[in-house]
């Protein structure tokens, strides 16, 4: 058996190894790949990131809320301008009880699940002014939806509700029926 330097008695491999794996950061050799396991390949993305099938499902459904906040923008623009739209997975509950749980009427739901809420322009808690909200549930709305179709009447429909509620409308107005 070889000996190394002092201080590593009995270590068989003095130094640094004889040939460092390529590939790995820090290395000689470059760039990050990722590692070939059972021999199936290197493992990486199945798509391209510019592909829309890349695109995760919240991302996928961010982009769904956009197209179909479009054409209510463009009729209503200058009563929009203090409005944001947001999306959350899932909204939060407090309460443990269902019999206990009461939505506000600010609240789209679907057997007491709510879909989308309207939170009114206000005050947080450092004393700063905040501009009202629409939130989108999506979880609860790809739920209800069959199939992207579906999902993107049923976003349009609530965004509308929502956006009426927050003009004080009826909802076939804002949508200009």
């Amino acid at each position: 058996m070889a000996r190394g330097p002092a201080g590593s008695a009995g270590h068989p491999y003095p130094g640094p190894p004889r040939h460092p794996r390529p590939g790995l950061p820090g290395r000689p050799g470059g760039g990050h790949r990722r590692r070939d396991r059972r021999g199936r390949g290197l493992r990486g993305p199945l798509y391209p990131a510019s592909l829309p099938a890349a695109r995760t499902r919240a991302e996928r459904f961010d982009q769904l809320v956009l197209e179909a906040l479009e054409p209510i923008e463009q009729r209503w623009h200058t009563e929009l301008t203090q409005l944001d739209v947001a999306v959350d997975d899932v909204p939060e509950v407090n309460v443990t009880s269902p019999e206990d749980l009461m939505w506000g009427s600010d609240v789209v739901e679907d057997g007491n699940v709510p879909l989308a809420r309207l939170v009114p322009a206000g005050v947080d808690r450092r004393g700063l002014p905040t501009r009202a909200r629409i939130v989108l549930y999506r979880r609860p709305l790809e739920a209800r939806a069959r199939d992207g179709n579906d999902l993107a009447d049923l976003v349009h429909d609530v965004l509308v509700e929502q956006v009426a509620t927050y003009l004080g409308l009826d909802p076939d107005v804002v949508e200009g029926e």
